[in-house]
């Protein structure tokens, strides 16, 4: 495993506000009244979080993008940073001649915004670099979950993961937090939604007292069901998540076991050689972790 550490201080932010107005009440020798207003209340850990992915997002684009590259665009918070960081860069004339792939069409939009120039994803697309968060990564593996996000019929898991797949170099960016052995949560499952019941029960029964698996909905939580308006990927498939209930022992063993279920279309699990995790942390700085995953062969 190859480890570095690029400081930075944490930033803290205070709110306050109040407003003077004339009092009227002759008996009061002063002739103002002050009332104070509640602002809503941002917590300094979320500050510096929202500062540190920034710091890894900036971090990523003067780092890995290069003039003349094709670059895929991911999607999550650090992500729509970057691509906004790359647009400046761009029309101040730091980089040139980039083409972006965007992984949905919300990024699309950011992108074009951005000023950056797009390209549809093609299976004969060269792909040099490219970036997304991880909703978690398994510590040494590099393995990584993407997909807990998902709730537009216009985002695509699958080409997310075609994406990802098929870039020269790869960049996960994540927070601390999101690093970890023993992981916990959700893997995204698609499925095909004729006989999507079938493929849950099949599931279920593989993790039996480990994991729950619940349909998504497209409109908040709807229950195990999915409810009456069940999400429905751009492709017309179903996204069963694939609750663990306790830690995940090995994401490679999860992903090989659903590859092998009759139904399962795609999952939410990626591993990706040779791929670089971008860790941001407000206390101790970034971490940057460039591995070969030794178990995870087969993982697509």
């Amino acid at each position: 495993m190859a480890s570095s550490s690029i400081s930075q201080a944490p930033i803290l932010h205070s709110i306050a506000a109040t407003h003077l107005k004339p009092r009227s009440n002759p008996t009061t020798s002063s002739p103002w009244r002050r009332r104070t207003f509640r602002l809503p209340v941002i917590r300094a850990s979320t500050l510096c979080e929202s500062s540190a992915l920034l710091h890894a997002a900036k971090h990523t684009v003067d780092t890995y993008i290069e003039n003349g590259m094709v670059v895929g665009l991911g999607t999550g918070q650090a992500s729509a940073m970057a691509i906004q960081y790359l647009g400046q860069q761009l029309r101040s004339g730091a980089l040139k001649d980039l083409v972006g792939i965007p992984m949905s069409v919300a990024i699309a939009s950011e992108a074009a915004k951005a000023g950056i120039p797009l390209d549809q994803y093609a299976t004969t697309s060269q792909i040099d670099f490219a970036f997304a968060d991880a909703d978690v990564m398994e510590e040494e593996t590099l393995v990584a979950v993407i997909g807990r996000r998902i709730l537009q019929e216009d985002e695509s898991l699958i080409q997310e993961k075609l994406i990802l797949n098929a870039a020269r170099k790869l960049v996960f960016i994540m927070t601390e937090k999101q690093y970890k052995s023993d992981l916990e949560g959700s893997i995204p499952v698609l499925v095909q939604s004729l006989g999507w019941m079938e493929a849950a029960e099949a599931i279920e029964d593989l993790f039996l007292g480990d994991a729950e698996v619940w349909r998504r909905a497209a409109i908040g939580q709807a229950g195990p069901t999915g409810g009456d308006f069940p999400l429905i990927t751009r492709e017309g498939h179903n996204i069963l998540d694939l609750i663990f209930t306790s830690p995940i022992q090995s994401l490679g063993e999860v992903a090989r076991s659903l590859d092998k279920l009759g139904g399962v279309v795609d999952h939410g699990v990626i591993s990706k050689y040779p791929c670089t995790a971008v860790i941001a942390s407000s206390e101790k700085g970034l971490r940057i972790v460039d591995q070969m995953p030794r178990d995870a062969a087969g993982i697509a």
